[in-house]
């Protein structure tokens, strides 16, 4: 096996030489062996050990079992200890997932603070294979189905072409020590029933039944990558960026067929779930929204927005003309000028005298209304949006600089009347909106 790993570093991942590598072992078989491997292959590692603390004494053993062997090779090891089950239930997650989220944590962690470059994890064929089946067992789209990566981000799995068998002949030839754990042979957990229930009739079938598989899956990939770059193409297309959002015009997404297909591809990486909902919005009325953890979809008029959820500061904030303003969430400089230089949407020029300080910036509120500048009479914001087109995400986003309750300025749209500099005005007030 020692020589295939090696042309495997060579010739497919070769940029792990002479990187900082930061090894995940349990002690089991698998990442024992890699750990053998690597060392063999002259890679930079380090191991890191996490104790979950699900199997007492075993747990504690697997740890023990981890520092001997850092030690024996001369290896620095990372240990960390976890209250998994009392942070499964907190976050409302099955103990494995819980495992994995703060392996994972604990791992981006150390590549922060110790500047590895990446965390090498011992998945293999079999792995792949039983992923595969977990989520057709599930029900997923050919992204599901194309495998375990074996990059993913600073995520490098050396393993992956080599089966659980290979692994563990290479490890008896070579008299390699691991732990057993013992959770493994437990049927509770559905990995497991797939590993030993439902894997071994299928290589049944056929003797080289792993090897067609892997084959497959290779396909899957490269159709998965052909669906990708399709995609992102159409993205480029029909994504236009506007003040932070994602605009989409909804009759060029219903020239996409299939449709539901496209929607799917186009959207799921902003975690949306609820597809019918996401669909539904194509011919919703113009307000209606569709949320995921993340992100927004709104339907606006015509076309359909994307917005990553953000929390956005509200309240009232003192506006002192003769101060910086850099805490302020809508950052403004004030100046008295002697004239009005330019005419831009983020700076206004206003008469001093008429302004109360300190001034406030606010949110907008259902109910404001306003003297637009060059225009006679009041306006509602609200119809003023409207007249303007501009968006809810946007509106969320509007700031108001106030003076004595009274709008000045709606800050990078339009200034109000009844403040604007005339021929007896003394003092100039300059304010921009530094962007």
């Amino acid at each position: 096996m020692f020589p295939k790993f090696k042309e495997h570093i060579d010739q497919e991942i070769s940029f792990l030489k002479g990187k900082k590598l930061l090894l995940a072992c349990s002690g089991g078989l698998d990442s024992v062996v890699l750990m053998h491997l690597c060392e063999a292959t002259n890679l930079n590692i380090v191991l890191a050990h996490c104790n979950f603390k699900l199997r007492g004494g075993e747990s504690d053993g697997d740890e023990d079992f981890v520092r001997q062997l850092a030690f024996k090779f001369g290896i620095q090891v990372f240990v960390k200890q976890f209250e998994t089950e009392q942070y499964a239930e907190k976050q409302r997650l099955s103990v494995q997932m819980a495992a994995r989220k703060l392996r994972y944590q604990w791992f981006d962690e150390l590549l922060l603070a110790k500047g590895f470059d990446y965390v090498l994890t011992a998945h293999h064929a079999d792995d792949n294979l039983e992923t595969f089946l977990i989520n057709l067992s599930r029900g997923t789209g050919i992204d599901g189905l194309s495998g375990i990566p074996e990059v993913n981000g600073q995520v490098v799995r050396p393993l992956l072409p080599f089966s659980r068998s290979e692994i563990l002949e290479y490890a008896e030839s070579e008299g390699i020590a691991w732990r057993e754990d013992s959770s493994n042979a437990s049927s509770k957990y559905l990995r497991n029933k797939i590993r030993h229930q439902l894997v071994p009739p299928l290589k049944e079938l056929h003797p080289t039944f792993l090897q067609n598989f892997l084959n497959t899956q290779n396909h899957l990939q490269q159709t998965n990558d052909l669906v990708t770059n399709h995609l992102n193409e159409v993205k480029s297309k029909l994504f236009k960026s506007r003040d932070g959002n994602i605009k989409m015009a909804i009759s060029e997404l219903e020239q996409l067929q299939p449709l539901e297909s496209y929607l799917y591809g186009l959207f799921q990486g902003y975690g949306f779930t609820e597809w019918n909902d996401v669909a539904g919005l194509l011919t919703a009325e113009s307000g209606k929204q569709v949320f995921s953890k993340t992100h927004r979809l709104l339907k606006d008029r015509d076309c359909l927005i994307l917005s990553k959820i953000e929390s956005q500061p509200n309240g009232t904030y003192p506006v002192h003309w003769d101060k910086c303003h850099n805490e302020l969430p809508v950052q403004l400089k004030l100046e008295l000028v002697d004239a009005i230089d330019e005419q831009a949407k983020n700076v206004v020029f206003l008469d001093k005298e008429k302004l109360m300080f300190p001034l406030a910036l606010r949110n907008w509120e259902k109910g404001d209304y306003f003297y637009p500048f060059g225009m006679q009479g009041k306006k509602k914001l609200s119809k003023f949006f409207k007249d303007e087109k501009i968006d809810l995400f946007s509106k969320e986003k509007q700031w108001l600089l106030c003076s004595d309750n009274k709008i000045v300025w709606v800050v990078g749209k339009r200034a109000d009347e009844r403040f604007k500099v005339e021929d007896s005005t003394r003092q100039i007030l300059k304010i921009t909106q530094l962007i």
